[in-house]
């Protein structure tokens, strides 16, 4: 068993301004005219908003030495949603490794981050880092049979890395052109939140929904989104997965907003 599972990570209070979350949406790619988004005396926060927040923790975890930072990647994502967030305030975070999938070759450390506002779980999918003898884990959901019942195009911008690492995750392969190379990529590439993000947004607005009023995502990374594709995006009921230019995305999506 892996001596890292059940490892605590401590508790930290982040405070944060009006200008964030509305810095959060724009970074998404909202427009300036949906003022409630973007507007303080309108605004309702997007719940993903949290996950800038509590960004600390999966990096804490690698900082700890549980994985090797320079080659785990952010295999996959849920938030679930306790209560909105405010337009300004604090939020107190609890963060502990609440699994270690042990996939041979590799290991798959899931994060828990609880607050009064979510949970959120970060995957990441270390190589070298298996091979201890624990359970691989659960299987990826396939995708749903039959036609989708949406499918949407959406844009993404070339500046769209460069404003979001200003929310916190400033790994300088999404802006760096060496650093990405580095990273095994041939150019910078878009946050993985930054594309769920995105997601939610397109989908709300398809079904006639505002999209604060999330209660559930989660999804699996498949492959790098670089700035400039254009993202489609399918759902089957709640379910949705993400291809740019033809290559998976996202995949193992899952989105409800409570309606």
């Amino acid at each position: 068993m892996s001596t890292w599972l059940g490892r605590d990570l401590g508790t930290r209070t982040v405070s944060y301004g009006d200008r964030d979350p509305i810095l959060y949406a724009l970074a998404l790619g909202v427009s300036p005219s949906r003022l409630d988004l973007v507007f303080e005396e309108q605004l309702r926060v997007l719940p993903t908003f949290g996950l800038t927040l509590a960004q600390w923790a999966p990096d804490a975890l690698g900082s700890a030495g549980a994985f090797d930072t320079s080659t785990a990647v952010h295999g996959a994502q849920a938030l679930r949603v306790l209560a909105p967030m405010p337009r300004a305030g604090e939020i107190t975070m609890n963060a502990r490794v609440s699994n270690v999938w042990d996939k041979g070759a590799a290991a798959v450390f899931e994060i828990e981050v609880t607050s009064d506002h979510f949970v959120a779980t970060w995957s990441i999918f270390a190589p070298g880092c298996g091979g201890f003898g624990g359970d691989r884990g659960p299987s990826s959901v396939g995708r749903p049979d039959g036609d989708a019942d949406l499918t949407l195009d959406v844009a993404t911008a070339p500046y769209q890395p460069a404003l979001y690492r200003l929310l916190g995750d400033r790994h300088a392969m999404h802006v760096d052109p060496a650093a990405a190379v580095a990273a095994g990529m041939p150019r910078p590439f878009m946050h993985g939140l930054c594309t769920i993000g995105m997601a939610v947004v397109a989908i709300a607005d398809a079904r006639g929904v505002h999209p604060a009023s999330l209660t559930d995502v989660s999804g699996r990374f498949a492959a790098p989104v670089f700035p400039g594709d254009t993202l489609q995006v399918k759902a089957w009921g709640p379910s949705f997965e993400v291809t740019a230019d033809d290559r998976p995305a996202i995949t193992a999506g899952r989105v409800d907003f409570g309606d």
